[in-house]
């Protein structure tokens, strides 16, 4: 378990704080949705959750064999209802491996680590409520 105190600051925008650290991160609401955009919205947090999920259970895989995958990336692109009630509808996730770590790992690894990825914790915990298409870029 991890607890988290959340504190509402007023104006739509929240500070939290990671109990077991003690570190510090600030919430707005999206311009969209009345608030001022300045940072992360309560749903952009989720897809970065999903992006960083999916990079270090790829990197825990990945380091299990030696392999080293510093520089990869990944994008999310998040899409709102348009209609209905306001939620995330679509989640696209691009990850992009560096070519100096895609010479790194043959395709029977490339098959494992893309497996990972699409089974973190965050992705599985969003199974079914959300469309998540991934594509997985290993550049050569």
């Amino acid at each position: 378990m991890v607890h988290i105190d959340i504190e509402y600051q007023g104006a739509l925008r929240c500070s939290a704080t990671h109990g077991p650290s003690g570190q510090k991160l600030a919430t707005d609401a999206p311009v969209d949705n009345r608030g001022r955009g300045e940072t992360f919205s309560p749903t952009d947090l989720l897809a970065t959750g999903l992006g960083s999920c999916m990079l270090t259970i790829m990197a825990m895989r990945a380091e299990e064999k030696s392999i080293e995958l510093r520089g990869m990336r990944v994008s999310v692109d998040k899409h709102m209802t348009v209609t209905g009630p306001r939620r995330i509808a679509r989640l696209e996730v691009t990850l992009d491996v560096p070519p100096e770590v895609a010479a790194t790992v043959d395709g029977a690894t490339r098959i494992e680590l893309e497996r990972a990825a699409r089974d973190c914790p965050v992705c599985r915990s969003l199974l079914g409520a959300i469309e998540i298409p991934i594509e997985i870029r290993w550049r050569s």
